[in-house]
């Protein structure tokens, strides 16, 4: 979604610590949603972003949410956000997504199905509803982070551990995108996030995924770049998470 929000506003795009590219936190760190999101907020003071507005996706939403009631946002777009599951929605999370970093790490076919659409589901699992439509280059990418992501057992283990607190202290604009295919984060779980934020307007994405930005960027982008321009007159920032 990068060159069709840049268009618009000058964007921080960030990786969390132990994923993509980005080095893991400090030594004796923990990483928690909380520790995570003082690491996005370090990165918005150094790129001088007092206030942006700020989407994220999965765990990324949840960190937008908790800058937002931190006060750094302007608007917060969040994206299936994590965090508001209960027990069994929680196990089956787990599963799934420890299902799919095993195979990134050990199917020595992954990469071959990654170059195909018509088998490139098999890989992305329930994440995208629409796998046909990834850059096999992007796909490939995505599918070697997330096996090499030195991060993710800690971050999984601490944010199962933990929900998003003092979502009623938010004072922002907020943005709810769900999935309306989303399997691994249900799309009954808006409405729990919904009850919780003063502003926030919850919309279900029909036919897109758990990451609805693979499925159609276009319209993501332009949900995102609407809600930004209508719901604050701030300077021209934003953050994705």
């Amino acid at each position: 979604m990068l060159p069709l929000l840049e268009r618009d506003f000058d964007v921080l795009a960030v990786d969390m610590p132990g994923f993509g590219h980005s080095p893991s936190l400090p030594s004796g760190t923990e990483s928690t949603p909380e520790a995570l999101a003082d690491a996005v907020e370090a990165a918005m003071d150094d790129a001088g972003f007092e206030k942006a507005h700020i989407a994220g996706n999965s765990l990324g939403g949840w960190i937008a949410l908790e800058l937002a009631r931190r006060g750094r946002a302007e608007t917060a777009v969040a994206i299936s956000p994590a965090g508001m599951w209960h027990a069994r929605e929680k196990i089956w999370a787990r599963s799934v997504l420890r299902t799919l970093r095993w195979l990134a790490r050990n199917s020595p076919v992954a990469e071959v199905l990654c170059r195909s659409p018509t088998t490139r589901g098999f890989v992305t699992g329930p994440a995208v509803a629409r796998p046909w439509r990834m850059e096999p280059d992007a796909a490939l990418d995505t599918l070697r982070l997330y096996a090499n992501a030195p991060g993710f057992g800690e971050t999984l283990r601490h944010s199962l551990a933990r929900q998003p607190r003092d979502l009623d202290k938010i004072g922002c604009p907020v943005l709810l995108l769900w999935g309306g295919l989303d399997v691994l984060l249900l799309p009954r779980q808006g409405r729990r996030f919904e009850r919780l934020i003063p502003d926030c307007e919850l919309r279900y994405l029909k036919g897109l995924g758990h990451m609805p930005m693979s499925d159609d960027p276009q319209l993501l982008a332009g949900a995102i770049s609407e809600f930004a321009t209508k719901r604050s007159r701030a300077p021209r920032a934003a953050a994705p998470v």
